[in-house]
């Protein structure tokens, strides 16, 4: 056990023989499901049109088959659209895709009507943090309960459209558990992935995050060691060999990527690890078969990291006051690195710069928000394959109350609604609807080197779907004009969402 936390599968149930009464219940309950499995097969013959926002039946068996008729495709691939489309689906696997005259509809399949809307593929988020905070008040509250969180951030992901999430930092072992039990199907909640800490960076309570005196040094070495594992600070210190050691110790235990710490969080500026300890952190990723992202906020460190054989970079466009050198954006494009961006809407701009105006800078100094505004319309310009990443979770009261009022508008960091926020920024930048829809969803996938089981509407894949009520090639925000949700074959009953409340969600 972890902190309260469960470290692994559930114990055994001990076996004791039932009693008479007891086997005459469980022979009720065994008859009582049989009825209900009847009931689907009859309705399965019958060819039932489905109500597109009613769950479709479960009764404990493998999602019937269905056919998702009339709207208009839009797969994620960036090909042409497929109007008047059909798309079938069995045992959560898309089975084809095409044209009323391309698919035929097997005997008795359930139907969902989409005529006059739009199909796309489920949302991606590239970058997330279930377990959203790193006040005291937020760590002592929630201790214990890590894992709820986790589950609660999931469940409004889904809501949102969103069916695949990356968690890139939080708790390894909290976090594994909840996307063992949203794989099994015991809580609904996106797909989930996970990192567990930034290697090289402290808990929430150390130096990267919030090295707040108030908590105990007990308390403190607690939380730290439930995130940091054997991967936190102290690796900064150690030659390339013992340091790739480590990571290899790390990555047996579970995580489906690794996320390294290239600068540090709390100072921009400094670098944490060389050159050669960047590539012996890379190099055993690969190794395993890992993706291997980092945390990066200067331009050297963006460098080395790129030189290092980085796959993705987090938050790639912050560089402080340092434009990307275009050296740097031809080699992110060269080897074909996916960046994960973080923009701003006009109107969060506009409040960034009054902001560091107030700040009396030195003549010609720019803005952070300048020079990030500056890298990602370079990053376009340049061709660099771009993904949806967020950095979102659900804020906590304490932290909402103390944020100034004008920095909660546009923030891309609230769970459920800053994907709809990244997709606004990036339209008022220029970008066409469609090449912001693939870096929500296939370019997604493709970085984390996933395509091949999610991120656009293609024979074999999970039958991840989102049906909109209006174009969201003719408007981006029509993203937000949710119809329907369906995650490996299983329509979502958005209604239930979040299935329990920890944390009350902010207005954000």
């Amino acid at each position: 056990m972890l902190f309260g936390m469960r470290s692994g599968p559930y114990p055994a149930r001990k076996k004791t023989p039932l009693s008479r009464k007891e086997l005459i219940v469980t022979r009720i309950k065994s008859i009582a499901v049989l009825a209900a499995f009847t009931v689907v097969i009859m309705g399965l013959a019958s060819g039932e049109i489905l109500d597109p926002i009613k769950p479709l039946p479960r009764a404990g068996f493998a999602a019937p088959p269905l056919a998702i008729v009339g709207g208009t495709i839009i797969d994620g691939t960036g090909g042409a659209l497929i109007e008047h489309g059909i798309l079938l689906v069995r045992d959560g696997k898309i089975t084809a895709v095409g044209t009323a005259g391309q698919v035929a509809l097997p005997k008795g399949v359930n139907t969902i009507d989409a005529s006059g809307r739009y199909v796309i593929p489920g949302l991606i988020d590239g970058n997330v943090h279930l377990t959203f905070g790193t006040s005291v008040e937020y760590l002592t509250r929630y201790e214990g309960r890590y894992e709820d969180l986790a589950e609660q951030s999931a469940q409004v992901a889904l809501k949102s459209g969103i069916t695949t999430v990356f968690d890139t930092w939080g708790p390894l072992q909290p976090l594994m558990n909840i996307r063992e039990r949203i794989s099994r199907g015991e809580t609904p909640g996106s797909r989930l992935f996970v990192a567990g800490n930034i290697i090289g960076f402290s808990g929430p309570l150390g130096r990267d995050f919030n090295p707040d005196p108030a908590a105990s040094r007990m308390f403190r070495k607690k939380i730290n060691e439930l995130w940091e594992e054997n991967v936190g600070p102290r690796l900064g210190f150690l030659a390339p060999d013992s340091l790739a050691t480590e990571v290899r110790k790390y990555i047996g235990r579970g995580p489906d990527f690794i996320k390294y710490g290239a600068s540090g969080h709390s100072d921009d500026a400094i670098l944490l690890f060389s050159e050669k300890a960047q590539k012996a952190i890379v190099e055993e990723g690969h190794r395993a078969g890992l993706t291997v992202q980092c945390h990066t906020t200067n331009v050297e460190s963006l460098r080395m990291a790129v030189e290092a054989g980085i796959d993705l970079i987090t938050h790639a466009e912050i560089t402080e006051s340092e434009p990307i050198p275009d050296s740097t954006l031809a080699a992110i494009k060269e080897k074909n690195i996916s960046c994960g961006i973080l923009p701003d809407t006009k109107k969060r701009f506009e409040i960034i710069l009054k902001r560091f105006a107030a700040t009396n800078p030195p003549p010609g100094r720019r803005a952070p928000g300048e020079v990030r505004a500056l890298n990602i319309s370079g990053m376009i310009k340049a061709g660099i394959p771009l993904i949806l990443t967020t950095d979102a979770g659900i804020w906590s009261p304490e932290v909402i109350d103390s944020m100034p009022a004008e920095l909660k508008a546009d923030r891309l960091d609230t769970m459920g609604k800053g994907h709809f926020i990244w997709c606004r920024a990036m339209a008022e930048k220029g970008m066409a609807p469609m090449d912001i829809l693939l870096c929500c969803t296939r370019n997604v996938a493709r970085a984390y080197r996933m395509l091949d089981r999610f991120g656009t509407l293609e024979v074999g894949k999970a039958a991840d779907i989102v049906i909109l009520e209006a174009d969201p090639l003719a408007d981006i925000g029509n993203l937000e004009k949710i119809r329907l949700i369906m995650k490996d074959g299983r329509v979502v009953d958005r209604d239930k969402l979040p299935l329990k409340t920890v944390v009350e969600l902010p207005a954000l």
